[in-house]
């Protein structure tokens, strides 16, 4: 028994030696361990599990991917054939510094980590490189929610077979590209370069030191074989801009609210009446320039204040955006019909805009000169009564005198014109009935909510977060509306998932602003504050407070 028992822990032993030399190895490594930035480096992994491929997801958030390879080989080890998987990923830093490969699991098993030096790239000016990089910032110094220019501009002295150009986004603000790169040749310290310009628009989101990270490229040149055995125009080129940090104010104590700063603000009139008549639509056309702003940061411009004399409707504004390099500049372009009540001398007082002068940090006001009009009687105004006469038409005429009169209708009964007040009501209300019906058709993002999979939302918080920063009102209704699990048809839908009763208030600022004459700006401030972590939905226990502070904090 003694023997057999001594047997059995040598066979134990023996078993368990060979279950151990054939568990699986895997093992990963870099080809070099210390690169330049803009240059590549490949990652090797080896395993012995069949099956197995490596998970790169953990790489995504330092490195880009490309050019991925697997293969199998087979060799003898102690009489025994051994099959092996080879897999390979070429990477490219996202930024300069100690960089770690994170462990990826293949299989059941996971590779170490590993750690990868990226130096920066050389800072070069003009004249004694063939690549470098300039970002230009039109002011260093801006105010909280100011629209930023900034330029970069990449200029390279050879022919380039490939490159990327990029500008990474402060953590404290928003940036997004504007408008098409633009190319020209420019005279540098004595040699000629190529010059791509490249424009974005950076809002900073809050007061204090803003650092924004110089400009990076990387790309490869398309030199010949003389020019890369010269060392000249060939191979990889890598350049950087320098840092930069800027200093964003506050909103000042005494600046007006909706807050608007701004470089330069001019209203005029581009097409304004001389005379009128009762009853008979004229048209008044205003136009506002705003250097410094963005459509989605500028508010409507308000209706001219004509009191009882006169009904004044107004027409959807048109915008024209453009980004000249020093900041972006809008036009806006707004006309109004505008019909007289009663004759006699009509006066419309010029609309105006309170705006923060960024330049000169003080609070500017822009005016429009007041409009003195002669509004004749209309065709359906009987003629002045005389003056013996004139007490007992008093009161008919003051009736005819608030009507808006119709051309040919002067003998028509006044029981008509409450059908025919009635009349336009219908209209109008079937023309809102079509346009809330056709709206959701009309948009290809609507679309793709009505075409998600069930139970899955279209739309993320970050989604919202550019709507509101450079979309309009129907963007951030879409996104909000495909933010829902499932997406839903309309605000009301939204509403009734909604648990907290802030949020719905920003709803009915985003459904005024929409169709109820409601202040753009205004109802943009409410939604940021109402879902800066996101929607609250109702029977939901709320969720914990997000590591990241809020989009726009209370000022």
């Amino acid at each position: 028994m003694k023997r057999r028992s001594v047997l059995m822990g040598v066979w134990l032993l023996a078993w368990l030696a060979c279950v151990a030399g054939v568990q699986a190895q895997t093992r990963a490594w870099l080809d070099r361990d210390r690169i330049g930035e803009g240059d590549v480096v490949t990652l090797n992994i080896e395993t012995d599990q069949t099956g197995a491929a490596p998970d790169y997801a953990p790489l995504q958030a330092d490195f880009s991917l490309a050019g991925r390879t697997s293969g199998r080989q087979a060799r003898m080890v102690n009489g025994s054939i051994s099959n092996t998987a080879l897999f390979g990923v070429v990477l490219t830093p996202r930024r300069s510094g100690v960089l770690q490969v994170p462990a990826l699991r293949v299989g059941t098993v996971q590779t170490r980590p590993l750690q990868l030096v990226v130096d920066p790239a050389p800072v070069a000016s003009g004249g004694d490189a063939l690549a470098f990089v300039e970002t230009e910032v039109d002011d260093p110094q801006p105010y909280v929610q100011q629209s930023v220019g900034v330029v970069v501009r990449l200029y390279f002295a050879t022919q380039l077979a490939s490159g990327e150009l990029d500008l990474a986004t402060p953590a404290s603000a928003s940036l997004q590209r504007v408008g098409q790169d633009r190319t020209s040749a420019r005279e540098v310290g004595g040699r000629r370069y190529n010059v791509v310009e490249r424009r974005f628009l950076l809002i900073p989101e809050h007061s204090g030191p803003l650092r924004l990270e110089g400009a990076r490229f990387s790309g490869r040149g398309a030199g010949g074989l003389f020019d890369d055995f010269l060392g000249r125009g060939g191979g990889t080129l890598s350049a950087r801009s320098p840092d930069q940090t800027l200093q964003v104010r506050a909103v000042p104590d005494a600046a007006p609210q909706p807050w608007l700063p701004l470089k330069d603000l001019r209203l005029r009139y581009t097409a304004a009446p001389q005379s009128a008549r009762v009853g008979e639509a004229l048209t008044l056309e205003v136009e506002a320039t705003a250097v410094g702003a963005t459509r989605a940061q500028f508010p409507d411009l308000p209706l001219p204040a004509a009191g009882d004399a006169a009904q004044v409707f107004a027409e959807p504004a048109q915008y024209d955006e453009s980004f000249d390099g020093a900041g972006p500049r809008l036009k806006l372009t707004r006309r109004y019909s505008i019909v007289p009540q009663r004759p006699g001398t009509l006066v419309l007082p010029g609309i105006g805009l309170r705006w923060w002068d960024v330049g000169a940090a003080e609070a500017r006001t822009a005016t429009l000169p007041e409009l003195s009009l002669a509004v004749a009687p209309g065709s359906a105004v009987p003629a002045p009564m005389p003056a013996a006469s004139a007490a007992s038409a008093a009161a008919p005429a003051t009736q005819v005198d608030r009507a808006i009169a119709l051309p040919g209708a002067g003998h028509l009964p006044r029981r008509l014109w409450p059908l025919l007040a009635a009349g336009f009501a219908l209209l109008w209300l079937a023309t809102l009935v079509w346009a809330l019906t056709r709206r959701p058709s009309a948009s290809p993002r609507a679309a793709s909510v009505a075409e998600a999979a069930p139970g899955m939302a279209t739309h993320s918080l970050a989604d919202l977060r550019r709507a509101l920063d450079s979309g309009d009102l129907d963007d951030v209704e879409q996104a909000l509306r495909g933010m829902a699990r499932p997406p839903v048809a309309d605000l009301d839908a939204l509403a009734a998932r909604l648990g907290s009763a802030v949020q719905r208030e920003a709803l009915e600022a985003l459904r005024r602003a929409r169709w109820a004459g409601g202040s753009g700006p205004v109802a943009r401030a409410a939604l940021r504050a109402a879902f800066a972590n996101g929607p609250e939905w109702r029977g939901q226990a709320r969720e914990p407070a997000a590591p990241l502070p809020p989009l726009y904090p209370g000022r």
